[in-house]
């Protein structure tokens, strides 16, 4: 009985989550990807920084006594890094099963954007940055990015983040 309760437990979450995306900026554009990932949103904690990683990880954080990998997702995009602020936070992420925390310049807010309102994402160049994305998003008159987290990492770097002590 317990067991058929939480599979319909999981199934009624899963519903209301359909179609919400949390959307956040950088360099003044909207990105969203889908709520379902998301585990927390941090003010911006202390980051230890790790030697020899790539310039886009910037360290690892201890939540409650877990280490969780860093990611500026700024960087991840090519984008020159911009200093933080008072509004730079981290969204910790789960990616099959792997916790990840994404620094972003601000998070703006939850949106349902409905599966008609989404097109797939044109080809538009073969920039690095362009793997991440997916489909964009339409709200009103506004248009988000949404992206593909399970792509922030390939697999070579998924290995060596699972290397990190504490994961």
């Amino acid at each position: 009985m317990s067991q058929q309760l939480k599979s319909w437990d999981m199934d009624a979450d899963e519903d209301t989550m359909k179609d919400l995306y949390l959307c956040f900026s950088l360099e003044n554009r909207d990105y969203a990807f889908e709520v379902r990932h998301l585990t927390e949103i941090l003010a911006l904690p202390a980051i230890t920084t790790i030697p020899g990683t790539a310039p886009f990880l910037k360290g690892v954080i201890n939540i409650r006594g877990k280490i969780i990998p860093v990611m500026d997702v700024r960087m991840r995009f090519d984008m020159p890094f911009k200093p933080y602020h008072e509004r730079t936070c981290v969204l910790l992420v789960e990616l099959d099963g792997l916790p990840l925390g994404l620094i972003v310049d601000t998070v703006n807010d939850v949106l349902r954007i409905p599966s008609e309102n989404i097109d797939l994402a044109p080809k538009i160049g073969e920039s690095k940055s362009s793997r991440f994305i997916y489909a964009t998003g339409r709200v009103g008159d506004s248009v988000k990015i949404l992206i593909n987290l399970q792509r922030l990492l390939t697999e070579e770097e998924t290995v060596l983040i699972k290397d990190i002590p504490g994961n």
